[in-house]
């Protein structure tokens, strides 16, 4: 047992190095290749997509171009503030997440027009010749805020291009709500028919990631992302942008986005009309776009096409409620499967204490009763180990320097007496994929960031513990319960190795978010307490050599 239990602690350490050696990469800056050329478009039946959609440096251009003379619109609701010029949005603020905890932190701002940090969201109909359809507000209105006991917030623009093609478009804002309603109305007024499509894309200059053990943003997905019927969630970095080939995939019923630690920008194209996605890049941005439908309208003949913009934080529910797959934007890598039941008990746990920190103490509670009947067989295990301690030590001293026939004296003697040294391994091995997804639900769950535990020492459950409290409390932890465990037929080299144990994991848990670290020490506080109670009650007289 003592082999395995050494065996066990070391590959735990092992993963925990992993992920230390995972969290100091350094982030690659991201690559500027050449700006891509645009194919020739293809004339396809209405809502069709062309096999190769004009994108990149063409079409941006003359999304800026028709944006060049549009003034700035302000759309906004109780939890977001957008500025938008009818193509594009180019500033976003996220009324309810602040940059900082500190009072008067200004408002967390996603999308941004700023050229050294530039995100922006468009949509642009574009004819056959590549030029966009300008788009100016209607009225003189520039400011769209949402009023007390309204339940939406609208902005209209419209625009013409000179062979009499109009557009007409509405962005709607619900009360609460992330995501933006775009209503696209195309009318052919000329007297030639005309072809052309739409172009949803999302940019930015790739944020500038610090890399370190401090910094669980290294961890997040940073780059894009996409999904569809067919191949469901797919994910590119941006650093693998051009190395790793064009996109060009043709999907109905999917959406594209950029991630990054927390929040995203996605765009969701109507459900029945099919589009192409696309990755690109000029200069040092990045781009995914979403081209189509590809349309052909006849004089005097109408099209109508919908999207959504989701524009905020991560929000598993709400996300999931918008689009199918989008609220896998919440990358829990290969946990998803543990991660995602996680995150759903923890929000439940919340709704009743109200404080994350708390609720993280009531999951480790439930978990440890759901194991407890794994943990009884282990203390059995452990309390017959102690009852024959001193016959083990009988065998050490008669075999002396010769540990193979030590070894095999000590598992006749196991078998004999219906011991069963891999009692404790099961709860250790279940214990360790949950600690790992409860980790990546620290990273990625923004119901959690900036959230305090106990004012004035934890306020921010997914930072360090500012003063190392709980993990010189985790170390002090194992150390007790590493006392109360025999440690039957283990050399003095085996002994002084569990002994480092206790320091050796204080040291590295005071690098992990304080949250993760008051899930381990509220779980080996409660195992040693059910150790020291379970000793108690399978306690018996030491056997008789």
């Amino acid at each position: 047992m003592t082999q395995t239990r050494t065996f066990l602690l070391l590959a735990w350490l092992m993963v925990a190095t992993l992920l230390w050696m995972e969290w100091g990469k350094e982030q690659q800056a991201p690559v500027a290749p050449a700006t891509p050329t645009a194919a020739p478009a293809a004339t396809l039946p209405t809502g069709g997509v062309p096999a190769a959609a004009p994108t990149g440096a063409p079409a941006a251009q003359a999304v800026a171009s028709a944006s060049a003379s549009a003034p700035l619109v302000r759309l906004c609701n109780d939890v977001l503030d957008l500025q938008l010029d009818g193509i594009q949005i180019v500033r976003a603020e996220l009324l309810s997440y602040r940059q900082t905890r500190e009072a008067g932190s200004p408002p967390v701002v996603l999308l941004n027009h700023d050229p050294a940090h530039a995100f922006t969201a468009s949509s642009a109909w574009l004819a056959s010749n590549g030029r966009a359809i300008p788009l100016q507000p209607e009225g003189s209105v520039r400011e769209h805020v949402l009023a007390d006991g309204a339940t939406h917030v609208e902005a209209v623009f419209s625009g013409r291009l000179a062979d009499g093609v109009t557009l007409r478009r509405t962005y709607r804002l619900a009360r609460g709500s992330y995501a933006l309603r775009v209503h696209d109305e195309v009318l052919n007024a000329g007297t030639a028919s005309w072809t052309g499509d739409v172009e949803r894309r999302l940019e930015r200059v790739p944020p500038i990631v610090k890399s370190g053990m401090t910094n669980p943003e290294a961890f997040s997905l940073n780059g894009a992302a996409w999904w569809s019927p067919e191949e469901k969630y797919e994910k590119r970095k941006y650093p693998d942008f051009v190395d790793d080939g064009p996109l060009d995939q043709q999907v109905t019923g999917g959406w594209v986005g950029l991630s990054q630690h927390y929040f995203l920008g996605a765009w969701i194209p109507q459900k029945d009309q099919p589009a192409l996605y696309s990755l690109g890049t000029r200069g040092n941005l990045h781009s995914i776009s979403a081209r189509g439908p590809r349309i052909t309208l006849a004089a005097g003949q109408r099209y109508a096409s919908d999207a959504t913009l989701w524009v905020g934080p991560k929000l598993a529910e709400q996300l999931k409620a918008v689009a199918p797959g989008l609220d896998l934007a919440m990358d829990y890598g290969i946990f998803t499967v543990l991660s995602k039941p996680i995150h759903w008990l923890l929000t439940q746990l919340h709704k009743l204490t109200h404080n994350w920190g708390w609720a993280i103490v009531l999951l480790v509670i439930l978990i440890k009763l759901a194991l407890y009947p794994l943990s009884a067989a282990q203390y059995r295990s452990m309390a017959k180990m102690r009852k024959f301690q001193p016959r083990i030590e009988q065998l050490k001293e008669r075999y002396g320097d010769d540990k193979q026939k030590f070894q095999m004296a000590m598992l006749e003697l196991y078998k004999k007496e219906k011991i069963n040294p891999a009692g404790g391994c099961l709860p250790i091995l279940i214990q360790m994929p949950v600690f790992l997804a409860l980790y990546y639900v620290l990273l990625e769950a923004v119901e959690l960031r900036q959230a305090p535990w106990i004012l004035g020492w934890i306020n921010d459950l997914t930072a360090r513990d500012p003063y190392f409290i709980l993990p010189i409390v985790n170390g002090a932890v194992m150390w007790l319960t590493q006392k109360m465990t025999p440690m039957v037929g283990m050399d003095p080299m085996q002994k002084k190795m569990m002994q480092m144990m206790p320091l050796v994991m204080a040291v590295m848990f005071a690098f992990f978010p304080a949250g993760l670290v008051l899930y381990w020490v509220t779980n080996g506080a409660l195992g040693m307490l059910q150790q020291w109670w379970n000793t108690k009650r399978y306690a018996e007289e030491p056997a008789k050599a």
